[in-house]
């Protein structure tokens, strides 16, 4: 039997062996996106490619990316941990080991990767740790999963090219984002897919360095 630790260090990744032990099934969550209407989940349309992005807490994140031109869809969810099919509970204990996760359904012929990427690195601090302003823990992590080995590519790049920008600026902080190959996405709980058009004044923590990232134009 587990029992959640309420006083576990959220900021420390727990091991295949003490994560929480999920379920078999996926927890039950939207079909369609809220804003758009239109499928949240594959198969989509033919031509488009997808983004794997964590910038803290997702809520504010997601919104961010649904009003970019060529995004298709977006939909929240976890990934980079050990439990599967986690709810939100889970993950906030830091006893799964997930990010929270945007995930964007997007056409290359319309906004690129590295596009994606310049608004992800300018748009939060990555340099934070396990951590996004106030939101403290594994959960709220920079990361970046990817889906080949160009996007792994082009996400080192973009980071790289970043970096040098904050040094230029004066800050000497390292980039803490996590980059690898996504594994498994699970998709979040009903009310928190577009959680921002269906509470207008909800909390969005993104707060940027104010620094420009010299890629993606």
């Amino acid at each position: 039997m587990f029992v959640i630790d309420m006083f576990n260090k959220k900021t420390a990744m727990p091991t295949a062996e003490s994560a929480l032990p999920g379920r078999s099934e996926p927890i039950p969550t939207a079909q369609t996106h809220f804003v758009n209407g239109r499928s949240l989940h594959a198969p989509y349309p033919e031509g488009l490619e997808v983004a794997y992005l964590g910038m803290g807490c997702f809520w504010g994140a997601e919104r961010l990316f649904w009003t970019l031109p060529g995004v298709h869809v977006t939909a929240v969810g976890y990934a980079g941990g050990f439990t599967p099919n986690p709810t939100y509970h889970e993950t906030t204990t830091g006893l799964t080991g997930h990010a929270e996760i945007v995930k964007v359904v997007f056409d290359p012929q319309a906004v690129s990767y590295r596009q994606l990427l310049k608004t992800f690195f300018e748009e939060h601090d990555p340099t934070q740790g396990m951590r996004q302003g106030n939101d403290i823990g594994t959960t709220y992590r920079s990361a970046i999963y990817t889906t080949t080995p160009q996007q792994e590519a082009e996400a080192k790049e973009v980071l790289s090219a970043f970096q040098a920008s904050l040094g230029k600026a004066g800050l000497k902080t390292r980039i803490t984002t996590e980059i690898a190959p996504i594994d498994v996405f699970y998709y979040a709980e009903d009310y928190h897919q577009q959680y921002l058009a269906k509470n207008p004044g909800g909390y969005c923590g993104l707060k940027g360095t104010g620094v420009s990232c010299p890629v993606g134009n």
